[in-house]
């Protein structure tokens, strides 16, 4: 692994060390100008600032969601897929749990992921042009699909993908119904203003284990209960064609499903092309590409 002392980027945000730390944030939220145009309101990126999310009502029409529903449901079914290493299963009962880089093995997703609809805000929020970081869908069936533990997204992404800055943002598009019994998203408002730099030693492959249950990178319970305590939580529900835009560093997860109704969206991660990965900053080698990309193509 590069070490820090041989890098030619600094580490702004140390993390997998021996403890915990917390960091106050080196980078703006809202990288455009004021006033720059775009799709989002001044007052809509005033409060993306503020709390480190938005929510969008409808982003996508329902003709639209049953196409892209439609589309999940046969990634997921398709025998080809889930014997692929993109497709993530419950280690319970064996479902497909998420499947990865679907912009690029969908011709569907990647039109999604083009849309200036998308596209255009991302831009908007990151001051650049900018291209497709890692793409998912997430089934999350009912009767026992398991949560997301709290974590920082940036917090991954630095220290075993190689983002350097905090210049990445992410949309999470509801397929099904998110209702606050089924495993809906959680974020805490304002916890994208620190980082947390995290405890312990990044094993050899890691992604193996951590898409189905996050170890490496797990903020400790004090560290959470301090950040609950100053940000509160807020928990997003809506109907299928809702969308929650968030920043990456938002501290955020998910409950288990143990509903008989699907939690499904489809998530892409846009990243500035001015904000390329380096050499993992915390960890022994780079996750695989269809994890996080490794081509910088801006969307178009």
């Amino acid at each position: 692994m590069t070490t820090v002392s041989e890098r030619t980027l600094a580490d702004l945000y140390p993390t997998r060390g021996s403890e915990e730390v917390l960091i106050g944030r080196k980078d703006p939220v809202v990288w455009s100008e004021p006033g720059t145009p775009g799709p989002f309101w001044a007052r809509e990126l005033e409060d993306f600032e503020r709390d480190g999310f938005l929510t969008a009502e409808q982003l996508i029409g329902p003709e639209e969601v049953e196409e892209y529903r439609a589309e999940m449901d046969r990634l997921v079914s398709d025998p080809a897929v889930r014997a692929d290493e993109r497709a993530i299963v419950e280690p319970g009962s064996g479902e497909v749990r998420s499947v990865f880089e679907v912009h690029r093995i969908s011709e569907v997703f990647a039109r999604l992921a083009a849309d200036p609809r998308l596209a255009d805000r991302a831009r908007q929020i990151l001051g650049s042009d900018v291209y497709v970081h890692q793409s998912r869908i997430n089934a999350k069936p009912g009767f026992g699909a398991s949560g997301f533990y709290w974590h920082s997204d940036f917090e991954t992404w630095h220290a075993e993908d190689g983002l350097p800055r905090m210049r990445t943002v992410s949309v999470s598009i509801a397929l099904t119904p998110n209702h606050t019994t089924n495993g809906s998203l959680m974020i805490m408002p304002g916890s994208h203003r620190t980082f947390l730099g995290c405890a312990g030693a990044t094993p050899k492959d890691n992604y193996k284990k951590s898409l189905q249950m996050q170890d490496a990178g797990t903020p400790t319970p004090e560290a959470l209960t301090r950040f609950a305590s100053a940000c509160g939580i807020r928990q997003f529900t809506g109907a299928a064609g809702s969308a929650t835009w968030f920043d990456c560093n938002a501290m955020h997860g998910s409950g288990d499903n143990i509903t008989p109704y699907p939690r499904s969206n489809v998530f892409l991660v846009f990243n500035s092309v001015e904000n390329l990965p380096a050499e993992p900053f915390a960890a022994p080698v780079r996750r695989p590409s269809f994890i996080a990309s490794r081509e910088f193509t801006p969307m178009r």
